[in-house]
Formats: structure tokens, sequence, C-alpha cells
């Protein structure tokens, strides 16, 4: 893990400010509540659409576009997970898209441990891994949320690290053997974090700054924290999930992707 400072030494001294007058750190636990949006990327197809039709396109996503996640965090282990919806429109859940989904993710700064529950067509998988690794540069911007003040982090992280989970059928003319000359794309990670609450966790994937993550953006999705709630009466255990079949990252990405290619080379059968 690499932080990068830049010459602003005020942020510093902040941090050891509030590490002195807050509650010990090795006792604090909390519980904090995300809301995630996604914009909606139609590409080429998008362009011979009319407004009106990709304004019914977006109320049918909703459910994937907007999120809601619960952080449950102490000073070494946090537990993040999605508030499952039912679709306003057809009454259901998204099917299709909890297969692509981020399931229950654990993480363990002490141990560099990543424990995320996934579900691909029916079949559970117990994804290990270590957590993803941001060089995060800080900056000396910042801005109120909730009443926390919060600095300004960036990083650049490979594309499909933050995704692995995630699928589009663009990914099958990407995933050629022949990486010569392949282009890696790269997303823009902003993150603004707070000392008031001197944790390394965060929202989803995201960690390692000097305090909480309140909200953070990525591609095309922002999370941002509604509330939070600091040393509960009622404690909850954070555990990491524990059934499915374990896998890592890289071959759970590989399944998904050489899933998806024999439903697509099937189908192109059938209508041969």
């Amino acid at each position: 893990m690499k932080i990068f400072f830049f010459p602003f030494l005020f942020i510093i001294l902040l941090q050891s400010e509030f590490y002195s007058h807050d509650t010990d750190v090795q006792e604090l636990q909390g519980r904090a509540y995300y809301f995630s949006m996604s914009t909606l990327e139609l590409g080429n197809w998008g362009a011979r659409m009319s407004e009106a039709q990709k304004k019914q396109i977006r109320a049918r996503l909703k459910n994937r576009l907007e999120k809601t996640y619960i952080l449950n965090f102490s000073p070494e282990e946090s537990l993040f997970t999605e508030e499952e919806k039912v679709d306003a429109i057809s009454g259901a859940t998204d099917s299709w898209g909890s297969n692509f989904a981020r399931g229950k993710q654990y993480k363990n700064i002490a141990k560099n441990n990543l424990v995320q529950a996934q579900e691909f067509y029916g079949k559970r998988f117990l994804v290990k891994d270590k957590l993803q690794e941001f060089d995060w540069k800080l900056g000396s911007d910042t801005k109120e949320i909730g009443g926390y003040t919060c600095f300004k982090a960036t990083a650049i992280v490979p594309t499909e690290e933050l995704r692995w989970y995630n699928f589009e059928w663009s990914d099958l003319s990407n995933n050629s053997t022949d990486t010569t000359d392949k282009e890696i794309q790269l997303t823009q990670v902003e993150a603004w974090y707070t000392l008031q609450i001197p944790l390394q966790t965060g929202p989803a994937e995201f960690w390692g700054l000097p305090g909480l993550i309140l909200e953070v953006s990525a591609g095309n999705t922002t999370m941002l924290c509604s509330e939070i709630v600091i040393n509960p009466k009622e404690k909850e255990k954070i555990t990491a999930p524990d059934k499915g079949t374990e896998i890592n990252k890289v071959d759970y990405r590989s399944t998904i992707v050489n899933k998806m290619l024999e439903m697509r080379n099937n189908r192109g059968r059938r209508r041969g």
C-alpha cells in the first residue's frame, strides 16, 4: 500500500489531533449507510434511441443503477452488504443483474484479506484474495459530508481489477489470449475521507486512507454515505462469508467470461 502525500503537512497534523481527542480507536465500531448511483452508458446503441426510449430503459434498470449498502466496520474488519430491492415495475428482483452484482464483502485490513460471496447462475462461490491495492495521492481539497470534514484523495486503478465480478458482452471481444500490445484500461478513483473517524476502511473495494471513506467515485458510479452510527448499543459481529466454492478473483473472472462465451456460442448454433 502506497500513499503519496502532496506538500500539505496540515493533513498529518489534523490526523494526530483527531487521534488524541477521539474514542480509543481500538474500541471504535460503527455502521455506515451508502447510496450508490451509476450513469447508464448506452454507447452506439443509445445514439439511435429517442430520449423517451432512454428514459424508459433507465426506469427499468433503476435497481441496477441505484443501490443502497450497509458497511459494518471495526478498526481491522468490515462487512459490506447490499440492501435488496424489489423492482417497482415488475415486482420482482433483478435476477439477471444479480449474477454480476457485488456480493457480501468482508475485508480484514490487518491480514490484507478479502472474502466475497458471489452467486453465478445458481452456483455459490467464495472468492478469497488480497485486498485491492491503491496508490493514493492525498490532496488539500476539503468538503463537508453529513457534518464530517472530508479530504480528497485520488488513485488510478486498472479497470478490470475493480469490476472482476461484473460482465458486459464487450468483455468477450476483449478477452483475447494474445496480450501483445493490449491496452490496459484505467479508472480514475476519487475518494473523500474523514479524519474524525480514523479507520482505514470504506465502501466496496476501497480502503487504505487515514480515515473512513464517506464518498467515492470510480468510472460511472458514485457512492455517498448518508448516515453513520458510531458505537451502537447493539453491535453486530463482523464475520466473513463461509459458503461456496473457494476461488480467487482472476479465476472467478475467467469462470464468468467462459460461461458467457459458451452461452453466446450455443445461441449462435441454435440460430444456425
